[in-house]
C-alpha cells in the first residue's frame, strides 16, 4: 500500500528536471542564435571590410601582391606625406581651441550660476543636427572672396588651415562640451569646503581641485575632438583648398585617379591616429575613479555676481558664434543671389537646377536615416541584451562586446573605402548589395554601433538581474521578460539610441561618398556635389534642409517623453 502510494508522486518529480532541462535548452539555444547573428553582422560589416582593406593595401592595380611596395611609393611622395603633417596640425590646432572653448562654456554651466543657462547649452549644441559641411559654406559667405567679413582675417584666405580649423572647431565643439559638463558636473562640495577653511586662493583651489577631479574628461573630450578633426572630410573638402589632408587625399586616391591600392594605404595611415587615440581612451577609463563617494556631497554653485557676469559674456559670445554660423547658411539659403541681390527666395530650394537627384536625394536620406534607426535600435539593443544577458557562449558575448567598440576607432571614410573591396569583391557572395540603399544602412549603422552598444550596455548594466532569474525560475521564457519587463524599464535609453541613430545617418557623409549611386545619393552627399558645381546657395539650402528635420526629430522626442513615456507608465501601472 506504501508503494502505491509513493510511485506516483515520485513520478512527476522525477520528469520535471527533464522537461525543465528542456525548456532551458531551448532558450539557450535561442541565446545562442541570436549571439552568433550579432557577431556575425559585426564580422561581415566591421572586421572583414578592414581585413579587405589591409591586404589590398599590399597589391597593385591588377591585384598581384608587392609587399610594401605601395608604403614606399605614398612615402616618397612628398605632396602624400606633407598631407599627414598638415592633418595633425589642422587636429592638433582644434583641439586646443575645442577644448579650451568648451571648457569655458562647461564651467559656466556647471560651477556658475549665470543666467540663462538652459539657452545657452541649447544653442551651443546645435551644430550636432547639421552636417560637417554646413560650417565650411558658412565661412565661405563670411570671409570667402565675397565675404563681408573677410577683413577680419588681416589679408589670410578661409581656404587653407584657417577655414578647416575654424569649421572643425564649430563641428567638434558640442561632442567636447558634453563631455566636459559631464565631468565637471561630478563634484565633491567637501573638497571645496577644504579649501577654503585652509584659506587657500581660488585660482591654487581651481589648479588642485577642480583640474585634477576633471583631468580624464579633458582627455576623453581633447581625444574625441582631435579624432573628429582628423577624419573630416566635409569641411576639408569645401574650404580645403590647395591644403591637402588625409581625408581629401583618400577621396582623390580613389574617386579622383582609381588608385584603389594607394587608396588603401592612406586609409590605413588615416586609421592609425584615430586607432591610437581611441587606445588611449581605453586606458583612460580603466583608470578613472569615482568621483563621488557614498558620503559626498555634490557641488551646488553660489551666486557671485561678478564671476556670473563674466562666464555669461564669454558664454553668450562662443553661442553667438555659432548661431552666426548656423545663421549665415540659413540667410543664403533664402536669397538670390549673394551679395548682389539680398531678396528673399525659394529658388535655392529647388534642387532639381542644380541637381539631377533633386529632391529625391533628400528623401533617399530619409528612407536611410529610418532604416538605420528602426533597425538599428532593434539590433543594438538586442544584441547589448544577449550580450550582457545571455548564458550562453561566454567567450563569444566577451568578443562580440570588444567587436562592438571597434567601430569607434575607424573613421567613415576608410570605412567606407574597406566596403568597396570587400563587398566588390567577385568572391563575395554579398556583392549585390553594392550600389544598393541597403549597402548604406549596413555602413551607417556599422560607423555608428558603437556608441549606441554603450548606451545599451550600459543601462542593461543597471537592470537587476534578479528578473530573468525570477523569470527562469518560473519557467517565463525570456523574450517574455525581454518584451514586458526589459524594454518597457529601458525606454528612455531606447529613444536616445533611435534619435541617435537617425540624426547620425541623416547628417554623415564621410563614409558613403564611396558607396552612393544616383539612385541612392543622400543629401548629405548631395550637399558635396552641389557644392562641387559651384551652386554654393543651393547647397546651403540642403544643408538647412537636414538640419530642420533634425530639429524636427528633436522635438518630436522631446514631446514624446514629456507626455508619451508618461502615460505610457501610468498605463504600465494599471
Amino acid at each position: 500500500m506504501s508503494q502505491s502510494v509513493r510511485i506516483p508522486s515520485l513520478a512527476p518529480a522525477a520528469r520535471t528536471p527533464r522537461r525543465l532541462r528542456l525548456s532551458m535548452g531551448r532558450e539557450d539555444w535561442i541565446m545562442a542564435g541570436g549571439i552568433l547573428a550579432v557577431g556575425a553582422f559585426l564580422v561581415v560589416a566591421v572586421a572583414l571590410p578592414l581585413l579587405a582593406l589591409f591586404v589590398k593595401a599590399f597589391e597593385n592595380r591588377a591585384g598581384e601582391f608587392v609587399g610594401l611596395a605601395n608604403f614606399a611609393a605614398y612615402f616618397s611622395t612628398p605632396s602624400l606625406t606633407q598631407s599627414i603633417w598638415n592633418s595633425l596640425f589642422v587636429a592638433s590646432a582644434s583641439t586646443v581651441i575645442t577644448v579650451t572653448l568648451g571648457f569655458v562654456f562647461a564651467y559656466g554651466l556647471t560651477r556658475t550660476c549665470m543666467p540663462l543657462r538652459g539657452v545657452l547649452k541649447a544653442m551651443a549644441i546645435t551644430p550636432i543636427l547639421s552636417p560637417s559641411m554646413l560650417p565650411a559654406i558658412s565661412l565661405v559667405y563670411l570671409f570667402g572672396n565675397k565675404g563681408f567679413a573677410k577683413g577680419l582675417l588681416f589679408g589670410n584666405s578661409i581656404y587653407g588651415p584657417i577655414g578647416i580649423i575654424m569649421g572643425e572647431v564649430y563641428y567638434t565643439f558640442p561632442h567636447v562640451l558634453l563631455i566636459l559638463v559631464t565631468a565637471l558636473s561630478m563634484a565633491d562640495a567637501r573638497l571645496y569646503e577644504a579649501a577654503d577653511a585652509l584659506g587657500t586662493s581660488r585660482w591654487r583651489t581651481f589648479w588642485t581641485v577642480t583640474l585634477p577631479g576633471v583631468r580624464y574628461g579633458l582627455v576623453s573630450a581633447a581625444v574625441v575632438a582631435f579624432t573628429l578633426a582628423l577624419t573630416d572630410f566635409g569641411v576639408a573638402k569645401v574650404v580645403g583648398g590647395r591644403f591637402n589632408v588625409l581625408a581629401t587625399d583618400v577621396y582623390k586616391q580613389v574617386i579622383g585617379q582609381k588608385n584603389f591600392p594607394m587608396g588603401a594605404v592612406v586609409g590605413l595611415v588615416l586609421l592609425m591616429p584615430a586607432l591610437l587615440s581611441f587606445l588611449v581612451t581605453r586606458h583612460v577609463q580603466k583608470r578613472q575613479k569615482a568621483q563621488l563617494s557614498a558620503r559626498s556631497v555634490l557641488l551646488a554653485p553660489q551666486p557671485q555676481k561678478g564671476r556670473d557676469l563674466v562666464f555669461f559674456a564669454l558664454c553668450s559670445v562662443i553661442a553667438l558664434a555659432i548661431a552666426t554660423m548656423l545663421g549665415t547658411s540659413a540667410f543664403a539659403s533664402f536669397i538670390k543671389l549673394w551679395p548682389y541681390d539680398l531678396t528673399l527666395s525659394l529658388s535655392n530650394y529647388d534642387f532639381s537646377l542644380v541637381d539631377s537627384s533633386g529632391w529625391t536625394s533628400y528623401t533617399n536620406s530619409l528612407v536611410m536615416a529610418s532604416s538605420v534607426a528602426v533597425i538599428g535600435t532593434a539590433v543594438v539593443f538586442g544584441g547589448a541584451y544577449l550580450v550582457e544577458k545571455g548564458r550562453s557562449l561566454p567567450l563569444l558575448r566577451h568578443a562580440i562586446g570588444v567587436l562592438a567598440l571597434l567601430p569607434l576607432a575607424v573613421p567613415g571614410l576608410v570605412l567606407g573605402i574597406a566596403y568597396i573591396f570587400f563587398f566588390n569583391h567577385p568572391a563575395n557572395p554579398l556583392g549585390f548589395l553594392m550600389g544598393t540603399m541597403a549597402i548604406l544602412v549596413i555602413n551607417t549603422l556599422a560607423h555608428y554601433y558603437t556608441v549606441a552598444h554603450l548606451s545599451a550596455s550600459t543601462i542593461l548594466k543597471q537592470v537587476d538581474g534578479e528578473y530573468e532569474a525570477v523569470s527562469a525560475s518560473l519557467k517565463v521564457p525570456f523574450w517574455r521578460t525581454f518584451v514586458l519587463v526589459t524594454v518597457p524599464v529601458c525606454l528612455p535609453t531606447i529613444l536616445d539610441i533611435f534619435v541617435y541613430l537617425f540624426a547620425t545617418a541623416l547628417t554623415t557623409a564621410s563614409s558613403l561618398i564611396f558607396l552612393y549611386t544616383p539612385d541612392t545619393k543622400t543629401a548629405s552627399v548631395a550637399v558635396i556635389s552641389i557644392d562641387d558645381a559651384g551652386n554654393i546657395a543651393s547647397a546651403a539650402a540642403m544643408a538647412m534642409v537636414i538640419v530642420y528635420t533634425s530639429a524636427a526629430v528633436r522635438g518630436i522626442d522631446l514631446l514624446v517623453r514629456r507626455f508619451g513615456l508618461a502615460r505610457f507608465q501610468r498605463w504600465r501601472r494599471r
